[in-house]
């Protein structure tokens, strides 16, 4: 099975950039995207080519407030079952938990609230890290082989980062938000890119600011965190860097 994660930053602006072409070419069998930004009345098109590319199984999660978050599993797999949300009021009114449970493996699309507008976001963002520890952690006991894949708005150490000095106080980068990532992975969890890849200047962000990606001034916050019990199945984890539909690039785990 081959997985990729994106966070499309806009699900049709991505396409507007060729992203229909590159997805055709990768021949994923599972895709996880966030950042959608769209309601799927509004993309019949759009849900109609992704079928005609064999994503038979399209599952949407999009936020209420239009324009915003939302996230998706297009599959050409059909799952057993198919879990919408969290459970959490706000969390599933911004659209950010989507899980398909195929025989062999679950599948989680998540996409973690930012707190780079300010100290409210913060907040919230530190909140929903408290709430999904226990709720992956609960998931695990029902579903043991559970990849969660997608945009953690996290950096997990210095390596994963451009300039971790100046970047000490960003949200993304603190203390606080690595330490829960350090926990979260001892909880029982892989870093799939981690766990093939130990060099530095792999990046899945770049700002649109200052040139970022072409000086490859990056964050690499798109994960595919895969439970112990998968382990033995984890065959190549990739980051794909040239492909350009999104300041954020699409991130490949194959088991």
């Amino acid at each position: 099975m081959k997985i990729i994660s994106y966070n499309v930053n806009g699900i049709r602006s991505a396409i507007s950039k060729g992203w229909l072409n590159w997805l055709q070419a990768t021949n994923a069998d599972v895709v996880c995207l966030q950042e959608i930004k769209a309601h799927p009345e509004n993309i019949p098109q759009e849900i109609v080519l992704l079928e005609n590319l064999g994503y038979k199984y399209q599952y949407w999660y999009p936020a209420q407030k239009k324009g915003y978050s939302g996230v998706a599993i297009l599959s050409k797999i059909q799952p057993e079952s198919v879990e919408y949300g969290c459970g959490h009021e706000l969390y599933d009114f911004e659209g950010r938990v989507v899980r398909a449970d195929f025989p062999d493996v679950s599948v989680m699309s998540v996409y973690l609230p930012s707190g780079s507008s300010g100290e409210e976001r913060q907040g919230v963002k530190f909140e929903f890290l408290d709430f999904f520890m226990e709720y992956a952690t609960q998931t695990r006991w029902k579903y043991p082989k559970l990849i969660i894949s997608g945009d953690y708005n996290i950096c997990h150490r210095a390596i994963d980062i451009h300039n971790p000095k100046s970047n000490a106080n960003s949200s993304g980068f603190l203390p606080a938000e690595r330490e829960w990532m350090e926990q979260f992975i001892e909880s029982g969890f892989i870093d799939t890119f981690r766990h093939f890849n130990k060099e530095p200047h792999h990046y899945s962000w770049w700002s649109f600011r200052a040139n970022s990606r072409a000086k490859n001034l990056g964050w690499r916050i798109d994960y595919h965190m895969a439970t112990k019990e998968l382990e033995p199945q984890l065959k190549r984890a990739a980051i794909l860097p040239e492909a350009k539909h999104s300041d954020h690039c699409p991130i490949l785990l194959e088991i």
